[in-house]
């Protein structure tokens, strides 16, 4: 399997779907199904029983998984691609627009 290029906590821009443009965290990566959830994007309504958690139950809404084919990194405000190269006997990603290193 590749290496993920989109990692938790990294900022994304929706390129595809319902929200197309927006902008936001990334909570969490799902490698095996090739999907991320973001802060704020895809949000779903949920019917929740009572629960320890969750006393009254309800109407909630969450975020839900997007492709992670739909979302791109941004880097200084601009969405990029991201690819990998080795600095220093270590991989790192980095911007392909700018040729900075993300990390």
């Amino acid at each position: 399997m590749s290496t993920f290029k989109i990692k938790k906590g990294d900022t994304v821009k929706v390129i595809a779907g319902k929200d197309k443009d927006k902008e936001g965290k990334v909570i969490s990566v799902d490698r095996k199904n090739n999907k991320v959830l973001v802060e704020g994007i895809n949000m779903i309504t949920k019917h929740e029983k009572p629960s320890a958690a969750n006393q009254n139950g309800g109407i909630v809404q969450k975020e839900a998984a997007i492709d992670a084919s739909n979302v791109m990194y941004v880097h200084k405000g601009k969405a990029t691609r991201i690819g990998f190269k080795v600095e220093n006997g270590k991989k790192v990603r980095f911007a392909k627009s700018t040729g900075d290193i993300v990390d």
